[in-house]
């Protein structure tokens, strides 16, 4: 489960290897795996614990001196409240999804005794890159193997004690089981990353889970697809018809139920006429929390007029970049949507076509500053939520709730590999489905092409739909 033993090249042709045995291996046997690795990972609980204290010690001397952020030391952090029993109950849940190998989407008749299906497999051999993060090594593995995929996995340098203390469990766990043995492994050493990212030939996907840098490095560094997010820049938008109860619940836990998530929103869009409804009371829970409230002048201005003296110091002004800014802290930018005025054949227009301007403007600035992660409105207006939801081009687009429901578990998929903003088979949280592709299985009667076609003699298709 290690390759310091073996050349990156080897280790991924063994993991490719191992891919095939395990992509034919009986659901019974994948899942009686996971169920041994969550029993080994509960028994050795307090000694995973004790390996993550150790990191936590480094990170945070790092961290004061200005060499970490905040956001990574937080997501080192598996003592926090829930996080190790999330980790456990995250293989459960896979465990108990249904298998996703070879179901079938499509049945057709091509003709008499030769029928086509289109059938679930998985991709391959995922190469998994992380920062911080011990407890994806738990997720991914579980993911891995439930949907038949090999997993080759490197973690980052500040989490060296809870990843080779977590990938001495597993490892030791899975040799008891018919899981080949190659199909987990784990990389300790950070030379052999970039030979990895060239191994196209045997590695199918690459899954960066890190910070921007990471990302980006990863994309630059190899033709192996990439699937994963540079970027958690989410936005909220309080339509002038935002109730503000709901306001307020959405916001706050959009931001501050963990800063530092990738799910977290960075902007707060207020309709001109909702700066003195709805926003007073979400700045007002917000400066509360100890939000730091970045404003553009309008909703700078409106925020002083009504809000205490004392909450005066967390209102600042807005710099253009803060609206391209992944904060992953207590910080939040604001900017004004302008209440638009329309006029038509000399005339001014009716409310909603002039709400419908303001919202346009909305959409326009998610699209161009977000990162196309998660985006949500807070409206009264379904239609107004419809036109949101249909235009903003992001994986998760919402109503009334908070983006901190991007998640995986949140969406029933057990755990999440990570979430996707690109534009390929998988988006957003992806879970075993997005670890699976396709093939084409034709069953035939010694059938040949050259059977069919037009003129005298030839076959005729029947491309007839079949149920599934």
């Amino acid at each position: 489960m290690s390759l310091t033993e073996s050349t990156p090249e080897a280790a991924a042709k063994a993991a490719s290897l191992s891919a095939r045995s395990l992509a034919v291996l009986p659901v019974s046997a994948r899942n009686d795996a996971l169920t041994a690795m969550h029993d080994a990972l509960l028994t050795n609980k307090e000694s995973i614990l004790a390996a993550n204290a150790q990191d936590m010690i480094r990170a945070t001397s790092a961290s004061q001196s200005g060499h970490l952020s905040q956001s990574v030391l937080k997501r080192l952090d598996l003592s926090r409240p829930g996080k190790y029993e999330d980790m456990l109950q995250g293989i459960l849940d896979v465990r108990g999804l249904d298998d996703p190998i070879g179901k079938c989407d499509l049945r057709t008749l091509l003709d008499d005794g030769l029928e086509l299906e289109r059938v679930s497999c998985p991709i391959g051999v995922l190469l998994i890159i992380f920062e911080a993060r011990p407890e994806v090594i738990a997720n991914i593995a579980a993911l891995a193997i439930k949907s038949g995929n090999a997993a080759i996995l490197k973690g980052g340098k500040e989490s060296t004690n809870s990843f080779e203390t977590i990938a001495k469990v597993i490892s030791t766990t899975l040799e008891g089981t018919q899981v080949p043995n190659a199909a987990i492994q784990l990389v300790k050493t950070r030379d052999v990353i970039d030979q990895l990212l060239g191994l196209d030939r045997y590695i199918d996907l690459v899954i960066p889970r890190g910070g921007n840098e990471l990302v980006r490095y990863v994309k630059e560094h190899t033709k192996i697809p990439v699937l994963g997010h540079a970027d958690g820049l989410c936005s909220v938008y309080l339509h002038s018809d935002a109730d503000q109860e709901i306001a307020v619940r959405v916001v706050v836990d959009s931001k501050c139920d963990y800063p530092a998530a990738c799910n977290a929103a960075e902007t707060l869009l207020v309709h001109e006429s909702a700066l003195t409804t709805a926003l007073p009371a979400v700045a007002e829970a917000l400066l509360a929390k100890g939000v730091s409230l970045r404003c553009d002048e309008q909703s700078k201005n409106a925020l002083r007029k009504m809000l205490p003296p004392t909450n005066a110091t967390l209102v600042q002004e807005a710099g253009e970049e803060d609206y391209n800014t992944e904060f992953l802290d207590l910080i939040m930018a604001v900017k004004t949507v302008p209440a638009t005025t329309v006029i038509t054949n000399g005339q001014l227009a009716d409310e909603q076509r002039s709400n419908d301007t303001s919202l346009d403007l909305a959409i326009a600035h998610i699209n161009t500053h977000g990162s196309k992660h998660t985006d949500c409105i807070v409206t009264s207006s379904e239609r107004a939520a419809e036109k949101f939801m249909s235009s903003v081009d992001s994986a998760g687009v919402y109503w009334n709730a908070s983006t901190r429901f991007a998640d995986g578990m949140r969406y029933g998929f057990g755990t999440e590999v990570g979430i996707s903003t690109n534009k390929i088979h998988s988006r957003g949280p992806v879970g075993l489905e997005g670890l699976t592709i396709y093939k084409y299985k034709i069953r035939g009667h010694g059938q040949t092409a050259a059977e069919y076609g037009e003129g005298s003699g030839k076959r005729k298709y029947k491309h007839e739909r079949l149920s599934i």
